[in-house]
């Protein structure tokens, strides 16, 4: 059946994607192609070792290391790497690790336009979109702009191998939200759409055979491909109520990034299902599961993925305020957003609940 649409737009960013065993040994080429020659490299304190390793490999052309990235992109620490970039005359960023750098990386772009190349080490997907999220004063918001696009990503499977099980499980499954979102997004087209699908199945396949084998080059590969699809899928369409939902617990609660997401996504799509049944129906054929919630649940159970928030530290006494603060400016949805519902979703996924419409 064709995915044909009778009215949709498409806006696909210029940037340029290279994947292969190896790749991250291009970042001097790809600065030279852009004609760049000054770059701050970025990580988070966790990953400072292998930003000096990339400011070694690029000798003279790095010339400096910030090292300060942090969950949710927190303001102050964009401010104080923006000014560190500034001060060392940097012509580009370049961001090694996960969302938390690659945000990084994007709020220093909003303030300086300096370029940014990308060389993910988990699945986040934030490096294929123009979206940046930060957090100030105890709320995360989104901005979406050009400015903040990446001109280069460097997909190396090598740089995941080593990536722990259970990080690549709930990086995975944050990745897939993108793509599951993006099914029933408002403004989703037929690209969007066949992305949406293959990254799904790309994880579907990929995720086991990294659980089973996780120094699995190929299937590393596969899963960094799934990352790719579904991270432009996000960044090519709005998300919804789940997304609301992680940036509320994320942004107000201080909740792990990928940990929420891969908790949320069973029962952000099960709210959904029956509004968006025509649009999930492939996503629950992917699973072989009778319904998308409850196939995304049986998924995350199978892949050893955390299922309750109350694991994650949220207390059982905040769900109220939760709820309220996710109700406030909500995103667009295919279900209406009621408080009432919304809390009795959060407390299924407070206590590891199966999801239920």
């Amino acid at each position: 059946m064709s995915l044909f649409q009778q009215n949709f737009a498409a806006t696909l960013a210029p940037m340029r994607v290279r994947f292969g065993a190896g790749a991250r040994h291009l970042v001097g080429e790809e600065m030279e192609r852009l004609g760049l020659s000054r770059a701050l490299i970025l990580t988070t304190p966790q990953q400072a070792d292998t930003g000096a390793e990339f400011a070694a490999a690029l000798g003279a052309r790095a010339v400096g290391v910030f090292s300060g990235a942090a969950m949710h992109t927190p303001v102050p620490i964009s401010e104080a790497a923006t000014a560190q970039a500034i001060a060392l005359g940097a012509d580009c960023v370049v961001a090694v690790g996960g969302g938390s750098t690659t945000g990084l990386g994007k709020a220093i772009a909003l303030r300086t336009d300096l370029p940014q190349i990308v060389v993910p080490t988990t699945y986040a997907g934030s490096e294929a979109t123009g979206i940046l999220g930060q957090t100030e004063g105890g709320r995360k918001t989104t901005i979406t702009t050009p400015k903040v696009q990446p001109e280069v990503i460097l997909y190396d499977a090598e740089l995941v191998r080593t990536l722990p099980v259970a990080m690549t499980v709930t990086s995975a499954l944050n990745a897939m939200a993108h793509a599951a979102e993006g099914l029933y997004a408002q403004n989703r087209s037929p690209i969007s759409t066949l992305m949406a699908l293959e990254g799904i199945r790309a994880f579907r396949d990929g995720l086991p055979r990294v659980i089973a084998a996780p120094d699995d080059l190929t299937a590393r590969g596969e899963t960094l491909y799934g990352a790719w699809l579904c991270g432009t899928v996000l960044g090519t369409v709005g998300m919804a109520l789940h997304h609301k939902l992680c940036h509320t617990l994320g942004g107000s609660f201080d909740l792990p990034h990928a940990e929420t997401h891969a908790v949320i996504l069973p029962h952000a799509i099960a709210y959904n299902q029956r509004a968006a049944a025509a649009e999930l129906a492939p996503l629950a054929e992917i699973l072989g599961a009778t319904s998308p919630g409850a196939g995304l649940h049986d998924f995350a159970v199978r892949m050893g993925a955390p299922l309750a928030l109350r694991d994650l530290g949220m207390k059982e006494s905040d769900l109220d305020r939760a709820a309220e603060i996710a109700v406030q400016n909500p995103y667009w949805n295919p279900r209406p957003i009621e408080q009432a519902a919304i809390r009795h979703l959060l407390q299924a996924a407070w206590a590891g609940d199966a999801p239920s419409e």
